[in-house]
C-alpha cells in the first residue's frame, strides 16, 4: 500500500511540475548547444626547473625545455562571433605574464631544500628566479589554467572560461593536461578576490 501511495505521489508530482521540468531541460539543452570552443597556443618559452623529490630520476637535476601551453576556451559567442578575444591578451597582461613566468626563467618549488642557493644565483643576476608552490609539466598546466581563467572569466562576466590547459615539454613526446572537475563558475567565484599571480614569488 505504501509503495502504491509513493508511486501515485511521484506521478502527481511529475504531472504538476512537468512544465517547469521541461523548461529546465530546454534551458540546459540550449546552453550546451550554444557553447563553442577555441584554442590558443602560447609558445616560445625557455624554462629551467627541477623536481627535487624525484631521487630515482635524472629529473632531480636542473634541466630545461622549450615549454608551450595549449589553452582551450569554452563559452558563448560575443557580438563578433568569437569565443575569446585573443587580442585582449596583450591589453590585460596575460601575454606579458606568460613571458615573465616562463621565458628564460628558472622555476623552483617553494619547498625545494636548495632554494637558498637559487636565490644566491638570482641575486648575482645569473638566473631569473620564479618561485611557485609546485613545479613540473602537470603543475605548470594548473598554474596557467588558474591564472588565465581568473582573468578571462572576470573580463567576460563568466561568458567564457578555460576548459583545460595542455602543457608540452618541447623536444620530447611528453605533455600533461589539467582539466578540473569542479565547475569553472564556482572556481571563479571562490577566487574572485584573489590576485591572479597569488602563487608567484619573484627574485630578480
Amino acid at each position: 500500500m505504501q509503495t502504491y501511495k509513493y508511486f501515485l505521489f511521484r506521478i502527481t508530482f511529475l504531472k504538476n511540475n512537468y512544465t517547469i521540468i521541461e523548461k529546465c531541460i530546454n534551458f540546459v539543452k540550449k546552453k550546451i548547444m550554444n557553447e563553442y570552443k577555441s584554442t590558443k597556443l602560447f609558445d616560445g618559452y625557455s624554462t629551467a626547473f627541477r623536481q627535487w623529490r624525484a631521487e630515482h630520476s635524472h629529473c632531480k637535476f636542473l634541466h630545461g625545455y622549450a615549454m608551450k601551453f595549449k589553452v582551450t576556451f569554452t563559452g558563448r559567442l560575443d557580438e563578433l562571433n568569437w569565443v575569446c578575444d585573443f587580442g585582449s591578451f596583450k591589453r590585460n597582461g596575460i601575454k606579458e605574464h606568460m613571458s615573465y613566468m616562463f621565458d628564460h626563467t628558472t622555476i623552483v618549488a617553494s619547498d625545494d631544500p636548495k632554494l637558498p642557493e637559487f636565490k644566491t644565483l638570482a641575486m648575482k643576476k645569473l638566473i631569473q628566479l620564479r618561485i611557485i608552490d609546485d613545479v613540473g609539466c602537470e603543475k605548470f598546466a594548473e598554474y596557467v589554467f588558474d591564472y588565465i581563467n581568473n582573468i578571462v572569466q572576470k573580463e567576460t562576466n563568466n561568458r567564457v572560461r578555460v576548459l583545460k590547459v595542455e602543457s608540452f615539454e618541447g623536444g620530447t613526446k611528453n605533455s600533461a593536461i589539467y582539466q578540473p572537475v569542479a565547475s569553472a563558475k564556482i572556481f571563479y567565484e571562490n577566487n574572485n578576490n584573489k590576485k591572479a599571480n597569488h602563487k608567484t614569488k619573484t627574485i630578480i
